[in-house]
This record gives structure tokens, C-alpha cells and sequence, in this order.
């Protein structure tokens, strides 16, 4: 009977939380369409999630493109499908690879800034020196950081795309031997306006979802340090599992048969 109990006690903890979870949510959006909305803040959040994590989402996009396409050459070289390799390499950086990955790296890197940035107010109760002064702390704390993840996520993975896209090209023309023009030709005419948009509607969610995942373990973090580490850690793993497990819903939604 302990071990149901325990179930009970974990199932009705994890309701608890997704629905502690929901009414953050609601309320955060609520808040990004009632005024005042902090430009400048706005903006020094879009610097700090997109300019200043363009080299890491760069990099990554790159050295991924590389492997796709020489893993895509070696796998197609048992059935002499070799010419394929432009063709699946563009498709899945921008369905796919290109707003995973720089979705992950954001987690890594904003997530837990936000959760640390955020919880250290919590537990210096600074946010509640905020709310003694009449300023919302949702509207001063959480909008700035939501609309700006949503904006600058898509720009990210569009630039993360090309340069994913380029890393196969690098690879496929010194190392396996393809044509520059031909295998430029090849990408051009298999890419489609879906393909890249539906990557960009990902990023926009998966933006979303990192910065609400770090304003919430933030917001509710309590213990000290100990509990300021503890939501910066929950932050970074809640962020990657809700990623990947939109990445199913939308990949399900937008390209449904």
C-alpha cells in the first residue's frame, strides 16, 4: 500500500504543479497585451536571448549541418542514393534540426539565467519590493522576457538554418566530392515556403516555452541558494522535455495527412 500511496502523493504533486503551471501561463500572456509594456527592457531582452547567443546557436547549427550531411552520404551509399544528401540536409535543418537545437541551447543558456536572475529576487524578496512600489512584477519581470524569447528565437533559427545548411554544403563539397553549383541548385529547388515557416512557428513556441519555464521555476523558487540552484536545474530540464514534446505536437499538427 506505501507504493500506491507514493503514486497517489507523485500523481496528485505533479497536477498540482501542471496546474500552478497553467494559471502562471494564462496570466503571463494576459499581461503581455495590457499596458505598460517596457520597451527598453523589451529590447535589452531581445539583445541578451538572441545577439548574445548567436555564436553558440551558431556553432551548433554548423557542426550539425556538417554530421547530417555526411551521415546522410554514408547511409545513402549503401543503396547508391548519394545525390540525395542537399536535398535531406536542407529539409532537416529547417523542419526540424534548426529550431530543436537552437531551442535546446536557449533552454541551456536563457532558462537558467532567467531562473537564477528571478529566484535570487525571490529569495532577497526584492520582488516583493517591487510589488510595495506599485509595479507589477509580471509585466516588469515575465512580458519583457516572454515577448522577447518569441521574437528573437525565430531569428535565431533562421540564421542558424543557413548556417546549418552551410556546414552540409563545406562538408559535401571537400570531403564527398559534390559539385558547389549542383549542390546549391539541388537545395534551392527542394526547399519549400512550409518547410522554413513551420521551423520558424516552432521557434516561437519553443521561445515561449523557455522563457515561461524560467520565469515560473523563478518566480517559485524558495530555500536560498539551494532553492535558487534548484529551479535554475528544473528550469533547464523542464525547458528540453516541454521542447522536444511540442516539437512531436506541432511536427503532428502542421504536417498532418
Amino acid at each position: 500500500m506505501n507504493i500506491f500511496a507514493g503514486i497517489g502523493r507523485a500523481t496528485l504533486g505533479f497536477l498540482a504543479q501542471t496546474g500552478r503551471l497553467a494559471v502562471f501561463a494564462v496570466r503571463a500572456v494576459s499581461a503581455c497585451f495590457t499596458p505598460p509594456l517596457y520597451g527598453r527592457l523589451i529590447g535589452q531582452q531581445i539583445m541578451r536571448v538572441g545577439y548574445f547567443s548567436l555564436p553558440v546557436v551558431g556553432l551548433t547549427a554548423f557542426f550539425t549541418g556538417a554530421v547530417l550531411a555526411l551521415q546522410i552520404y554514408l547511409g545513402g551509399n549503401r543503396y547508391g542514393a548519394e545525390a540525395i544528401v542537399p536535398q535531406i540536409v536542407v529539409l532537416g535543418i529547417t523542419r526540424e534540426l534548426g529550431p530543436v537545437i537552437a531551442g535546446l541551447m536557449i533552454a541551456g543558456r536563457v532558462a537558467a539565467a532567467i531562473a537564477a536572475e528571478i529566484g535570487t529576487m525571490r529569495v532577497t524578496e526584492q520582488i516583493d519590493a517591487l510589488t510595495t512600489l506599485a509595479t507589477n512584477p509580471m509585466r516588469y519581470l515575465v512580458v519583457p522576457r516572454l515577448i522577447a524569447a518569441v521574437l528573437a528565437l525565430p531569428i535565431l533559427t533562421a540564421i542558424g538554418d543557413s548556417i546549418g545548411v552551410f556546414g552540409g554544403y563545406i562538408v559535401a563539397t571537400e570531403n564527398l566530392g559534390f559539385t558547389g553549383s549542383i549542390y546549391l541548385k539541388n537545395t534551392i529547388d527542394f526547399a519549400k515556403t512550409e518547410d522554413i515557416t513551420s521551423g520558424l512557428i516552432k521557434a516561437a513556441v519553443f521561445g515561449f516555452i523557455v522563457a515561461l519555464m524560467g520565469c515560473y521555476h523563478g518566480f517559485n523558487s524558495k530555500g536560498g541558494a539551494q532553492g535558487v540552484g534548484r529551479a535554475t536545474t528544473d528550469a533547464v530540464v523542464s525547458s528540453c522535455i516541454l521542447i522536444l514534446a511540442a516539437d512531436f505536437i506541432l511536427t503532428a499538427v502542421l504536417f498532418h495527412k
